[in-house]
């Protein structure tokens, strides 16, 4: 689907003309803790309810709804659920929340976490490395362990959805304890 997309410029414009903009950080809880846009509301992409989500909102259903993630493609998911479920205004912010950073837009800083796209690639490299090494000194057949990884990634870069960083973005070490939504402003 091609959903709109604003840069984060258009996004920080939006903010000043506006008492109340609706912004989704749809990344684990995790990732939005180490640094996230002020005024953004933190619903993880796997636990993403278009409908309820819409319910609680804080504006008319006319205005927009704009989804952000690291950066874009979790967004671009996100947009594409909201527009299945029948709600067609929704923006995806073009380079997600490093795009924000990196256009000096006033964001919430908090403590550092390994990335879920970093964790993602330390466990199919190992997992790749594992298979490879156990293929070589115990059997041939822990071959398939790398080919089935790497079958996985082929699989991630055709349709953008990554089975391993759903499991990762459950894991205990990506959860935290403390409520990540922010009620700061732009």
């Amino acid at each position: 689907m091609n959903v709109p997309t604003i840069r984060p410029q258009e996004l920080a414009e939006a903010c000043k003309g506006s008492k109340k903009l609706d912004l989704i950080d749809v990344r684990t809880p995790l990732e939005f803790r180490e640094v996230h846009v002020g005024v953004a509301t933190n619903v993880p992409l796997d636990q993403l309810d278009p409908a309820a989500v819409m319910r609680a909102r804080n504006g008319a259903a006319s205005e927009p709804l704009y989804l952000i993630c690291r950066s874009g493609s979790r967004g671009q998911q996100a947009c594409d659920k909201f527009i299945k479920a029948g709600f067609a205004n929704v923006l995806n912010i073009e380079g997600g929340t490093m795009a924000c950073v990196e256009a000096g837009l006033p964001v919430v800083r908090g403590k550092k976490a390994v990335s879920l796209e970093r964790q993602v690639r330390i466990a199919a490299g190992s997992l790749v490395l594992l298979g490879a090494v156990l293929g070589w000194l115990v059997h041939p057949a822990f071959v398939g362990l790398s080919a089935f990884v790497g079958a996985g990634l082929i699989f991630a870069g055709i349709t953008d959805t990554c089975g391993l960083g759903m499991i990762l973005a459950r894991m205990p070490w990506n959860q935290c304890s403390q409520p990540a939504v922010s009620s700061c402003s732009l």
